[in-house]
Order: structure tokens, then sequence, then C-alpha cells
């Protein structure tokens, strides 16, 4: 290599021959040469990029993961929701159907009471026996003197007579001694009833009641479908009208919910609201009347007790009506589109009108309201809408149709009595539900089941509630109303802004 040269304390190498240094050069092109290439095929070579590939892979799969499961619980919410607006609308409307029929029991409860008390004036009174013996009298001169006659028919006829006149008395006596009977403790009932106007004054709480009961139930339904195992928020129910007011707000005083008219305070309805009750009234002593007087009018004819039970019967009846209460006691009726009456729901003609009428009064939509729900990993995904997450859905209350039945008769025959449904005294014969014999000598044919009343009025205990499309007018003004929080305490609710959306562009958005 060198010798060292120097001094002690200096020692440096010398500097190699020139062909030593040449002799290495060959050997350090080599490394560069390699490392060259090495460097040349570091993008060929895939050892360690599995790490990296995982690490991206990971990546998305966390973000996938999210999203899917913010997915989820978006469709999870909007299914639960949607459940929630049905079971709200459906229950509240219930309610409001329920409180139509009660008032409708109550019309023909309040006319059958007066019947009920007029036949009971008479069971205490007993005016129509009193005319039996001297009627029986002459029933048993006119059978001695037939007794007498020369012919055997008529002497036949004659001993008959005077066999069956002692039979009749007895059964008048045994009849009025009933009926008094009875009179003792339920006509003291009936009379304060009516002198105290216990029906009416339930009516009026019902039409009070009953909207506010439909809202809070509602609500109820709402509260028992939200999920309290996932720290959500309760939903909330409100029941809304079309007219953009809470179903049992405060202004149910002036413009209440149910579809009725209470005549003491719209006096314009009082010649009607007699009309009807006098009509119903009678209905129901004559129903009275045939049942208890069945015998008479069919094996006890010569006593006349009959007619005579149902003419004082009537007498007190009438007084009742026109001179007892001739302004009080009286029912509740349905409120008509005009004052002249509403138009038949059934006919083509009037079927634009009616459907306007339908969904002003009588349909009603249902909103559940709910804090949105919290996002997953919301540093990454976040919600773009700032208000309350909320779904709806619209009942209508009804009169239902006449269904389709099997029938077997002539043509175009029905059975000429009208059933109301539940009413007092209205029994349906439910008819058999086998099918129809092919030995049968009349054909059978399918047709509308007959006796069954479509009446849109307060005397029809029919009312029933479907889900129908949530189309009405209103709506996306009913959706931007901030509804009240009816006794909940919280946050108030961020309702949506709509801008100019109306329903057309809605039912686009949520075709419910």
């Amino acid at each position: 290599m060198g010798e060292l040269v120097g001094d002690k304390h200096s020692l440096r190498p010398s500097t190699p021959p020139r062909s030593v240094r040449f002799r290495y050069l060959p050997c350090i092109q080599t490394f560069v040469r390699l490392k060259a290439q090495n460097l040349l095929r570091i993008h060929h070579d895939q050892h360690g990029v599995i790490s990296i590939l995982t690490v991206f892979a990971i990546l998305m799969l966390v973000i996938l993961l999210g999203y899917v499961i913010n997915v989820g619980r978006q469709v999870d919410s909007k299914i639960r929701m949607q459940n929630a607006a049905d079971g709200a609308a459906y229950t509240g409307g219930l309610m409001l159907a329920r409180a139509m029929n009660s008032l409708t029991f109550t019309n023909h409860l309040l006319c059958d009471v007066m019947a009920l008390t007029a036949f009971m004036r008479e069971a205490r009174d007993l005016n129509s026996q009193q005319y039996v013996p001297r009627i029986l009298d002459a029933w048993y001169k006119a059978g001695d003197m037939l007794s007498r006659a020369p012919l055997p028919k008529f002497r036949d006829l004659g001993r008959a007579i005077m066999a069956k006149v002692p039979l009749e008395q007895r059964l008048v006596d045994t009849y009025c001694t009933w009926a008094n009977a009875a009179s003792v403790p339920i006509l003291p009932m009936l009379e304060e009833i009516l002198a105290q106007e216990m029906i009416p004054q339930y009516q009026r709480a019902v039409v009070t009641v009953f909207p506010e009961i439909a809202q809070q139930a509602a609500m109820e339904c709402a509260r028992l479908n939200s999920s309290t195992s996932r720290r959500e928020a309760v939903m909330l129910g409100v029941l809304w009208r079309t007219s953009i007011t809470p179903v049992g707000g405060p202004d149910e005083g002036t413009n209440p919910t149910l579809p009725v008219v209470d005549p003491l305070t719209e006096t314009e309805f009082l010649g009607r609201a007699r009309s009807e009750r006098h009509r119903y009234a009678h209905h129901y002593l004559r129903e009275w009347n045939r049942e208890s007087l069945r015998f008479f009018d069919h094996e006890a004819k010569m006593c006349q007790f009959a007619s005579l039970w149902r003419s004082f019967t009537c007498g007190y009846l009438e007084k009742i009506l026109e001179e007892e209460y001739p302004y009080s006691n009286l029912p509740h009726l349905i409120r008509p589109m005009t004052a002249q009456g509403s138009p038949d729901p059934y006919e083509p003609a009037y079927e634009p009108i009616f459907t306007d009428y339908l969904e002003s009064v009588y349909t009603f939509v249902a909103v559940v309201y709910r804090p949105q729900i919290p996002e997953f990993a919301a540093s990454v995904f976040q919600n773009p809408i700032d208000s309350d997450s909320l779904a709806y859905a619209a009942v209508r209350m009804f009169v239902p149709r006449q269904r389709l039945v099997w029938w077997q008769g002539p043509p175009g025959r029905d059975s000429g009595d009208t059933h109301f449904g539940g009413v007092p005294g209205d029994m349906i014969i439910v008819p058999d539900p086998s099918p129809p014999s092919s030995d049968a000598p009349i054909p059978w044919e399918v047709r509308r089941e007959p006796g069954i009343s479509e009446e849109w009025s307060l005397w029809n205990q029919r009312w029933t509630v479907q889900l129908v499309p949530a189309n009405c007018v209103s709506l996306s003004q009913i959706l931007q109303v901030a509804p009240p929080l009816l006794g909940n305490t919280g946050a108030p609710i961020r309702v949506p802004n709509l801008a100019n959306l109306g329903t057309p562009e809605l039912s686009h958005i949520s075709p419910h």
C-alpha cells in the first residue's frame, strides 16, 4: 500500500502508486452499476406492497361500514316513523269515529227514552184498561144473542164469544198488572233522565272531550312506536285537521273538530232536530208496542186493548215532545255542506263536490316528529338536513257502502228493514256464510247487502275510518307548522322549510 512517513507525532499513509489506484477502479464501477440497477428495479419490486394495500383497504372498509350503518339506521328510522304515523292517524281517526257512533247511539237512546217514558206513563195510569170491560160486555151481549139464533153455526159462534170474553178480560188485567209493576221502578228513572237533560249533556261532553282523546291517542301511539333501547328521542305524534289546526286545539269551542250541530246553540237547525226526534221517537214507540202487544194483535182482538194502548201511549209521547220538552232534549245533527243539506255522496253528479267536502271536514293528517338520529362517525358523515325528522299519514272518517254479498231471491227485492247498526232494538241477522247450493231452485246473484243504511247522518251507527293517500291541498302548510307539545317538555320542534313546494311536488318526494 505505501509506507508511513513523517515524524513520530504525524503519521500519514503515503500516496499509493498509480498502478494500485487503477487496480481498484473496476470494483468501484461494478458497485455503482449494481446500485443503479437496484434503483431501477425498485418500481418492479412488490415486496411490502400488501401492507400498504391493507392499510388503504381497511380505511375503505371502515368508510363503507360507516356508510352502511348510517343508511341502515336512516332506513330503519324511516320505517318505524312511518309505522308510527300510520298508527297515530288510524288510532286518532278511530277515536273520532267512535265519537260519531256515540252521538248516534245517544240520539237513538234519547228517542227511545222518550218513547219508553210514554209507554210507562200509560202503564202507570192504565187509561186503556177502563174501557175494556164495556167493550167486552158488548161482545158478551152479542154472543148471547147469537147463542139463541136458529142456525147451529151462529149458536156455536155465540157460545165461543161468551167463553172468550172472560179470558180476554183476564189477559188484559194480567198485562196491566205486569206493566204497572214495571213502571214503578223504571218510570222515575226515565223522568229524571229527561228532566235533567242527561243525554244532551253527555253528547256535548263527547263533542268537547273526544277530539282531545283522539289527540292523546295519536301521541301515545307514536310514543309506543319509539325505540327506547337505542337511546333515541321519543317520537311525538300530532293529529291535524286539514284547516291547519291541531285536533283538540284551543279553537274547539268555536270550530269543533266533529262535524256535528247542537240545535240549542245553532237555532236554525231546531226545526230539523224536532222533526227527526219526532220520527224516531214514534218509531221506537211502535216497536215497544209491537213487541209487548203481539198476543193482543193476534189472539185477543175482541177487547181492542192493543188499539186503546197505542192511542194513549201516542198521546203521552206527543205531550212529551210538544208540551214538556219542545226545545230541549234535542238530538245532535250532522253538519251539512249548506243549510239546505248535503248531497248524496254516491251520486256521480255530486262526487267532485263531496270529495272536497270529505277533504275539508272528514280527513285528518297525523304527523310524527323526532330529532335527527346521531350519525356514526359524524366527522366524516354529516346530515345536511337541519330540521327534525318527520313522517305523515292521512285518515278519513266515513260511512261505508253496502258490501257485495251473495243473494238468493227475486231480483230487486229487499227485506224492507233498514239497519243503522248497534242502536237500541236493532239486531242484524247475520246470513249463513256457507256457499250457495247449486241445487237451489232460485238462482243466486251478487248484489249489495240489503237493509244496511248508507245515510251520512247521526242516525247511522256505522261510522268508521281508513287510511287514505295524503294528498290534501294543505299538506305542505301542515308540515311547516310547529305543533304544540301538548304537555311534553323539551326543545321546540324544528320543522322543514319547504319553500314553494306544494302537495303535487311532495307526492313525488314521498308518495305516501
